[in-house]
């Protein structure tokens, strides 16, 4: 006599149970993902913020150190020639653009302030809303 193994029923998911799940998680990450897309801009304008307030002290360092402003934010980075006192760098290079990866725009002497910095946003352009707004030192 043959003594038949019978296979132990292998426990699983169906597919309309597999299907079932997919269609959970896209309607979760649906919800989801537009939340943490908006945060990610807000955080990126927060940070030009701070950004921004650090320049404007280095800036201001630059200037007890050297005894007049930068003319442009490379001399916070790089020693500009018949400066004396130069204590740099200030800041580093990589602080000299915005989270969007534009640079920061200085005027000096500025139309606002003694000097002017700022960012024109995620658009890059002046004006703007939202994430393309400007960021700017008098406004703070």
């Amino acid at each position: 006599m043959m003594n038949t193994i019978q296979p132990k029923s292998v426990g699983g998911f169906s597919l309309i149970e597999l299907l079932v799940v997919l269609v959970i998680l896209g309607m979760i990450a649906g919800l989801v993902v537009p939340n943490i897309m908006g945060r990610s801009e807000d955080a990126k304008a927060r940070t030009a913020v701070a950004e921004i307030q650090r320049l404007s002290m280095a800036v201001d360092e630059f200037y007890l150190d050297t005894g007049r402003a930068p003319r442009e934010l490379r001399e916070l980075v790089e020693e500009p020639s018949g400066v004396s006192n130069w204590n740099g760098p200030y800041v580093n290079n990589s602080n000299l653009n915005d989270p969007w990866q534009n640079a920061y725009q200085y005027r000096y002497p500025g139309e606002h302030r003694d000097f002017d910095l700022f960012s024109y946003g995620a658009d890059g352009s002046p004006g703007g809303e939202g994430a393309a707004k400007d960021v700017a030192n008098w406004e703070q």
